[in-house]
C-alpha cells in the first residue's frame, strides 16, 4: 500500500476576511464563495494578527470546500509618504 500525502489533497486560494470571531474568520474568496477560516499553527505561533479586510492566502481541502486554514497574510501595499 502506498500512503498519499497530504499536501496533494490540499488547494491554495486568495481571499479578503469579511468578519472575524474569537479565532474564526469568514473568507471572501475571489471566486465569491464565502467560507470559514482559522489561523495555521505557524501564524499562531509567531503572533501574527489578521484583521476585517485583510487580503489572505487559504488552503482548503478537496474533501471540505466550506472550511480552510489561512496560512498567510499578505503585506499591503505602503503609500509612498508625502514630504
Amino acid at each position: 500500500m502506498s500512503q498519499q500525502s497530504n499536501k496533494e489533497d490540499k488547494i491554495v486560494l486568495d481571499g479578503k476576511v469579511i468578519d472575524s470571531s474569537k479565532g474564526i474568520f469568514r473568507i471572501e474568496l475571489t471566486n465569491g464563495h464565502v467560507i470559514t477560516g482559522r489561523l495555521s499553527g505557524k501564524m499562531k505561533m509567531h503572533k501574527i494578527r489578521v484583521m476585517v479586510g485583510d487580503i489572505v492566502k487559504v488552503e482548503v481541502s478537496t474533501y471540505d470546500l466550506d472550511r480552510g486554514r489561512i496560512i498567510q497574510r499578505e503585506k499591503l501595499s505602503a503609500s509612498p509618504k508625502k514630504s
